[in-house]
């Protein structure tokens, strides 16, 4: 953990958090402080957008470490996915000398100088449901790895399809390292395992449902013989489910994601999606906050990590510094209705 800061730096931090965050609430503007005086560690978390149910459900896992194992939780984000409003907000944090940063970054290219400047001013570094390997970021908490992901989405799709027939893929932001590395273990799979299907087209609509949409219209116009489409992200996996729906071809084009379970619940439910692969994002938002609060105590990672009852092995590596919740989930309408984001 930093050193606490004296009452004389815990003001300067408190107004300089106020001028350059307008409308937060007093308790993250503020340094974190116990009622006895004592430093808080205080985690900042800083994910691609802000308002969104995926990353609402890991505030949710966040607050919920937070509030069990005592420290200060901030979530604070753009309501945009956009890379730059993305680092402005990351250089506030620094300014409120926050004592871990967390970022899901939108490029983690751009974003790896401004890490540096957080590991610069002494502040415990880590990316979580996006990486940012080329940076100083000391632990990545990973929800599954990119070949169970990619798997699970191929195979999914394919049992759909029958097996054959081509399909096309609608990602979200085309420098997202997560979402690409993903598509390139779809590629792998469906060349090596699925002869007879073929993907035909890639595209990107940004965090935009309505854009998903338009665009999946847009694919399964032009290849009329489109028998699959695969939303890469949560805004797109709805998005290419509607399309289907609207255009009336429930049956006739399968779609597949990674969407929210209520999101896709009315999708699953008609038929437009056939599954939707997760995690519990709940469980990889508190996972987030539990690797904070250890790298804050300055507490090695294990190989395995009882961090709570309900995530009693989390496995971590050392060689590329990765704390990994689990494997993906499928989820139905079979089984939708177990999980309430």
């Amino acid at each position: 953990m930093r050193l606490p800061r004296t009452p004389t730096a815990v003001l300067a931090v408190a107004l300089a958090g106020g001028l350059a965050l307008t409308g937060c609430s007093k308790k993250t503007d503020t340094a974190a402080t116990g009622t006895d005086g004592a430093d808080t560690t205080t985690v900042a978390f800083v994910p691609k957008l802000q308002g969104v149910p995926y990353f609402e459900a890991m505030n949710a896992g966040g607050e919920a470490a937070a509030a069990e194992l005592g420290f200060e939780w901030v979530y604070r984000g753009s309501t945009t996915a956009d890379a730059g409003a993305q680092t402005d907000i990351v250089k506030s944090l620094i300014q409120q000398e926050v004592d871990v940063l967390v970022v899901a970054p939108n490029d983690p290219d751009s974003m790896a100088p401004v890490l540096q400047d957080a590991a610069d001013a002494g502040i415990e570094v880590m990316t979580a449901d996006t990486d940012a390997p080329n940076s100083v970021r000391e632990v990545f908490v990973n929800q599954a790895t990119a070949e169970g992901i990619g798997t699970a989405l191929t195979d999914s799709l394919l049992e759909a399809m029958g097996g054959k027939g081509k399909y096309a893929i609608v990602s979200c932001g085309q420098t997202a390292a997560n979402l690409n590395s993903w598509i390139e273990v779809q590629k792998e799979v469906t060349a090596e395992k699925y002869p007879e299907a073929e993907i035909v087209d890639i595209v990107y609509a940004g965090e935009d449902e309505a854009k998903a949409t338009s665009m999946a219209k847009d694919l399964m116009n032009a290849h009329p013989d489109l028998t699959g489409l695969v939303g890469e992200c949560t805004s797109s996996a709805p998005g290419v489910a509607k399309a289907v729906a609207e255009t009336g071809k429930i049956g006739q084009v399968f779609t597949v994601g990674l969407g929210t379970p209520q999101a896709m619940k009315q999708y699953l439910d008609e038929g437009s999606a056939s599954t939707t692969i997760l995690w519990d994002v709940e469980k990889l938002g508190y996972l987030t906050g539990w690797a904070g609060k250890q790298l804050a105590d300055g507490t090695a990672f294990s190989a395995t990590n009882e961090v709570s009852a309900d995530l009693p092995a989390v496995e971590y590596t050392d060689s590329d510094k990765m704390l990994l919740l689990g494997p993906p989930l499928e989820i139905t309408k079979d089984n939708v209705d177990q999980f309430d984001y």
